[in-house]
């Protein structure tokens, strides 16, 4: 882990076409940026959010998916997989961060992120991997099973993060509950959830849609 970085920043602008769902357009598609680029609470600058209700926000400041992530998929669908395809703002290399804890801490280039929530696939995900010429079959369903979505990080400290940055972790909280155990908690396996609402760097967006779904 000591060896962990960014390989790539990746940003996106909006794209319309019935592919796009109910909002008619977005920015999934993120190319890498060669230049430093400032990480704000509210982003990345130059990248787009186009749904605001479902992305966007302090707690979705930034999408991390990483390339051994990327590459498993890669060897499922027979294709290689370029930075960003998943619509990750981060591409990492040599940390799991399905296996990060919510709210552990990265120091990322000058920035300091923390994990606050998951991505879940959606709609436009799915279609968007078929636009490109993958197999998008099932894709919604394919993806949940895997359990390994990626963290979405709020910013604490903000700064400037370019592509070859060491990702090194500052904080690891005192509890078990991981991103890919949030993932199962919020889709397959509702008996996690008391776990996961009773740890206090959970987003709220994620705590007040799912506190009346836990088991009693």
């Amino acid at each position: 882990m000591t060896n962990a970085r960014l390989l790539s920043v990746n940003v996106g602008r909006p794209e319309v076409g019935d592919w796009t769902g109910r909002v008619g357009r977005t920015a999934i598609r993120k190319l890498a940026v060669d230049a430093p680029v400032a990480l704000t609470r509210a982003g990345l600058a130059g990248d787009s959010i186009c749904d605001q209700k479902y992305h966007g926000g302090p707690d979705n400041a930034v999408y991390a998916y990483a390339r051994e992530d990327l590459d498993r998929w890669g060897g499922v669908l027979g294709v290689e997989i370029p930075d960003g395809h998943f619509g990750e703002n981060l591409t990492t290399h040599g940390i799991d961060v399905n296996e990060a804890l919510i709210g552990e801490r990265w120091r990322v280039g000058s920035a300091l992120v923390e994990v606050a929530k998951v991505r879940t696939p959606c709609t436009v995900f799915k279609n968007f991997m078929g636009l490109n010429g993958y197999d998008d079959t099932a894709w919604i369903k394919r993806f949940t099973r895997e359990g390994r979505p990626g963290p979405y990080l709020r910013v604490l400290e903000e700064g400037v993060v370019r592509a070859g940055d060491p990702v090194t972790v500052e904080h690891r909280p005192d509890h078990d509950v991981t991103v890919t155990m949030l993932f199962r908690a919020i889709t397959t396996e509702r008996d996690l959830l008391p776990r996961v609402l009773a740890v206090p760097a959970l987003s709220e967006t994620v705590r007040v849609k799912f506190a009346p779904r836990a088991p009693r």
